[in-house]
């Protein structure tokens, strides 16, 4: 027999006088019918009282709690009653249903057996998605390009941006460079410097197996230089 699949419910309430009423009990019963019919185990219910449908994600508890067990734990369904649970405000359900989409999750509409996160060509949600599309790309352009600034002011003042770091750059490493000085005061080539580092078993940046060679050596020491 086919495991069920797995499902997180979630409920909201707009109002305070919804909580002692029958809000979250008839939201509960949908989600459990819609989720027995289709052979779907609850395995955790989230929700928010007296939490407006105007209100984003963030500011819900419920919805924040939801979306953080979602990473952790591998479930990639979400059950609503319907889509007013989720936000009564259009903008604010297509961004909500954007963030599950992002991390591949289903929001399913349990009155109607609709997922929500395939959207649909009702021209005010159509339009609001591509508003969020043009909105996230131009976020993504502003970034690129402030990060091309940045690296080329620290190009102009001298500094390194980008590019694989130098050796020496935490204390085990400039111990080694400390030990490299020291031989060639001692006279030692590049060659019998990469010897003894090998001999005395001194990891290279790639770590155990690799060994020191003369050009290692001599390009560390150019660029202390």
């Amino acid at each position: 027999m086919k495991n069920k699949e797995k499902a997180f419910g979630y409920l909201r309430t707009s109002g305070k006088g919804q909580i002692g009423n029958d809000g979250f009990p008839r939201q509960r019963e949908t989600i459990a019918r819609y989720a027995k019919a289709n052979r779907i185990e609850i395995v955790q219910e989230f929700g928010d009282e007296a939490v407006t449908g105007t209100v984003d994600a963030m500011d819900r508890p419920g919805l924040t709690d939801l979306f953080v067990a979602i990473k952790a734990n591998g479930v990639r369904m979400v059950i609503v009653e319907n889509p007013t649970r989720l936000a009564r405000d259009l903008m604010v359900g297509e961004i909500i249903l954007a963030e599950f989409r992002k991390i591949g999750v289903k929001v399913i509409s349990a009155d109607g057996g609709v997922d929500l996160t395939l959207g649909n060509e009702e021209p005010t949600g159509k339009l609001i998605r591509q508003i969020l599309g043009a909105v996230a790309e131009w976020e993504k352009c502003a970034l690129v390009q402030k990060l091309r600034a940045s690296r080329l002011r620290m190009r102009r003042s001298g500094q390194r941006c980008e590019g694989r770091k130098p050796y020496g750059l935490n204390p085990e490493e400039q111990a080694v460079i400390d030990r490299i000085r020291a031989m060639r005061k001692e006279k030692k080539s590049f060659v019998d410097i990469a010897a003894t580092l090998n001999a005395e078993g001194i990891p290279t940046r790639t770590g155990p197996g690799t060994k020191w060679h003369p050009t290692q050596i001599q390009r560390i020491l150019s660029r202390q230089a």
